[in-house]
């Protein structure tokens, strides 16, 4: 009887291992490449005002749209330590405003045993914001749109007081109408 639970084992044509069950097992890995598939990787620069949430999702969808992908993904990835990317609620900007208003509360300013603050009060709260958050996120493509929820939306959260200049790193990953 085959087994049907994970495998541990090593990975080549005909992987062979142990079934965590305890079943010998045996798979075929089969890698298929496609002359169509295409890699697209293109930068641009965000202004902040502070901190905030900015939306994105129609930077990113314009560089998807701009790539000739049309199925395959969008990986979207903010190269500072204290800003993130969220998808969020678009639809009621008070949304954005309570997720902001709790990590305040949170991850508060001016504790008394935070070393970190070479930058000000602000500097170790949004690197721990930052972490609590995400620095990247994966959006399916299909039909050359982006696959987001009816009230979705991508957005930058600024966790710094100041305004920064923030870059954005977006790579579409899939294949060509061809």
């Amino acid at each position: 009887m085959p087994c049907s639970c994970a495998f541990v084992g090593e990975y080549g044509p005909l992987s062979k291992g142990w079934g965590i069950c305890g079943r010998r097992v045996a798979l075929r890995v089969v890698v298929l490449y496609d002359a169509d598939m295409q890699v697209n990787t293109k930068r641009f620069s965000l202004g902040t005002r502070g901190k905030g949430t900015y939306e994105v999702t129609s930077q990113v969808q314009s560089l998807v749209s701009a790539s000739g992908i049309v199925e395959g993904t969008a990986t979207v990835f903010v190269q500072h330590t204290s800003c993130s990317l969220v998808l969020f609620e678009n639809a009621d900007s008070t949304a954005r405003m309570d997720l902001e208003a709790y990590f305040d509360r949170l991850v508060p300013e001016d504790l008394p045993y935070f070393v970190h603050t070479y930058e000000g009060p602000d500097d170790m709260p949004s690197h721990i914001r930052m972490v609590l958050t995400r620095s990247s996120e994966v959006i399916p493509i299909s039909q050359g749109n982006l696959l987001l929820g009816t009230w979705q939306g991508l957005f930058l959260f600024e966790h710094r007081a100041a305004p920064h200049q923030r870059k954005i790193v977006v790579t579409v990953m899939g294949m060509t109408s061809g």
